[in-house]
């Protein structure tokens, strides 16, 4: 220890246990959060391709049956 100080010696050295953890979790939260942030994007990036599918589906319905329909139109 460097000087001599009013505190109690089991409280400086509680403080530094408390710090040398806080400073030792701090790398293991930080991937933690970085697969979260990165799950959540490729949930999103998934959720997003699959609607677009979707509308593009529904758009290719609309477009065969208008098709369907002037077909139909011209034969009568």
């Amino acid at each position: 220890m460097a000087d001599t100080t009013a505190v109690n010696d089991q409280v400086t050295d509680s403080i530094t246990e408390v710090n040398t953890e806080t400073i030792g979790n701090s790398p293991a939260l930080a991937m933690g959060n970085l697969y979260q942030s990165v799950s959540q994007a490729l949930g999103l990036a998934a959720y997003n391709a699959t609607e677009a599918q979707q509308q593009g589906n529904i758009l290719g319905q609309a477009v065969t049956s208008k098709g369907v329909q002037l077909i139909l139109e011209i034969s009568a």
